[in-house]
């Protein structure tokens, strides 16, 4: 069976130091990482999906809940009056 291997571009061999030398592929179902300078090879570990970021843009579950007062002040109006 053939293994599909991809370059990752711009990655550094933590063993030779030798960059765009890295390809990934799978090996009976677990992924690895290869030199292909030096040889060496390390088993990766799939991290699950990271949770997004709260932003000012991302909806929050309680933000379209809450109620806010907004006081308009006229900055032309004379208040000596």
């Amino acid at each position: 069976m053939q293994k599909t291997r991809r370059f990752i571009a711009g990655a550094i061999c933590p063993q030779c130091k030798a960059m765009d030398k890295i390809v990934l592929h799978r090996n009976g179902g677990q992924q690895q990482r290869e030199c292909v300078a030096c040889g060496f090879t390390d088993d990766l570990q799939e991290l699950g999906a990271a949770p997004e970021l709260a932003t000012r843009v991302t909806p929050q579950s309680n933000a379209a809940d809450a109620v806010q007062t907004v006081t308009l002040i006229d900055l032309n109006k004379d208040n000596s009056t």
